[in-house]
Order: structure tokens, then C-alpha cells, then sequence
């Protein structure tokens, strides 16, 4: 058997530090995803789906150099959520999403951390997009707070059009 090393990065900022997921944190991330919360991004998602979503933001690491990192406040042992770059195969580009727990929303986490990963991954990647529900209004305002634009031009993921899903353009070109 062949091991390969994956470098993935620790990212602080002033509260928060961004790290590797642990297998640790799937049940948190297993909750939030099986959730009402989850309602924008997708309904109905078994325990073994949770599964399939915690390794391909794990997994993205090896393959692109790029995926999940979940969301410490620093100098405790709480996680609050997580924020990724994905290409799965549905997205036709590199998308920068986000979420938080339960309670922990109206902190400024989640603007915080996704700042910090994009503008990390700026000269990874040539494009980058937020895939989100037209009703899913603090995501779109986190979106545009960070500078992004609706794109209705731009590709869709595979089977949605932006009567269900926007694409947000934080930069580069479709």
C-alpha cells in the first residue's frame, strides 16, 4: 500500500482557526447536514449520506488541494462549523461554501472564516463561486458582504437553473 501526504493548511484569523477535519468531528457536521438547517443545500440526507458529504470535503484535500476546514474559536475546544472549496461533480466550478452550527450563527464566524479561506485560496484557484438558494437570504448576504455578485450567466450545477439555485461570482471568469 502507497501512503500519500496531504498537506492541508491550519488558516487563523484574530478569533478563529480553520483546520483539517478529524473523525471526530463528523457527528456535529453529521447533525447540522441531516437538519432542518441544511434545507438550502439539501432535504432529506440520510446518516450514510452525511457520511458520503464529510469525506468528499475531507477527500478534496488529495485530489485539488483544496476542501473543508472546519471552524475552531480559538483557545477553546468548540467547533462551529465548517467552510470548503468543492468541485464536486455537479459544479462546473471551484464553489466556496459555508456553514454553522446550531446557535452560532450572528457572531460574524462564518464571514470571518470565509473570508480567510478564499482569500487563501485566490491564487489556487482561477474562479470562484458560492452555489446559493434564491430563499436562503443570510447566505446571499454574506455572499454579496464579501463581495460577490449574482452571476446569472454562469453555469449551473448539473440540474439546477437560477430559479432554484444562484451563482454567486466572488472573481474570474465562468
Amino acid at each position: 500500500m502507497t501512503a500519500t501526504t496531504v498537506l492541508i493548511p491550519t488558516l487563523t484569523t484574530r478569533r478563529l482557526t480553520l483546520r483539517a477535519p478529524r473523525l471526530e468531528d463528523f457527528e456535529g457536521y453529521a447533525s447540522m447536514v441531516m437538519s432542518e438547517r441544511a434545507k438550502y443545500m439539501e432535504t432529506g440526507l440520510t446518516r450514510q449520506d452525511a457520511w458520503g458529504w464529510f469525506m468528499s470535503d475531507t477527500g478534496h484535500w488529495t485530489l485539488y488541494g483544496f476542501g473543508g476546514l472546519m471552524i475552531d474559536v480559538t483557545g477553546t475546544n468548540r467547533t462551529v462549523g465548517l467552510v470548503c472549496l468543492s468541485k464536486g461533480f455537479r459544479f462546473p466550478e471551484v464553489e466556496l461554501g459555508w456553514f454553522l452550527y446550531d446557535g452560532e450563527e450572528g457572531k460574524g464566524y462564518a464571514s470571518e472564516a470565509t473570508r480567510e479561506l478564499r482569500d487563501w485560496s485566490k491564487p489556487k484557484v482561477g474562479s470562484l463561486v458560492s452555489y446559493i438558494a434564491p430563499a436562503n437570504s443570510r447566505s446571499i448576504a454574506l455572499a454579496r458582504r464579501l463581495g460577490a455578485r449574482h452571476d446569472p450567466s454562469a453555469p449551473h450545477p448539473l440540474g439546477e437553473t437560477d430559479e432554484n439555485c444562484r451563482v454567486y461570482r466572488h472573481w474570474g471568469a465562468a
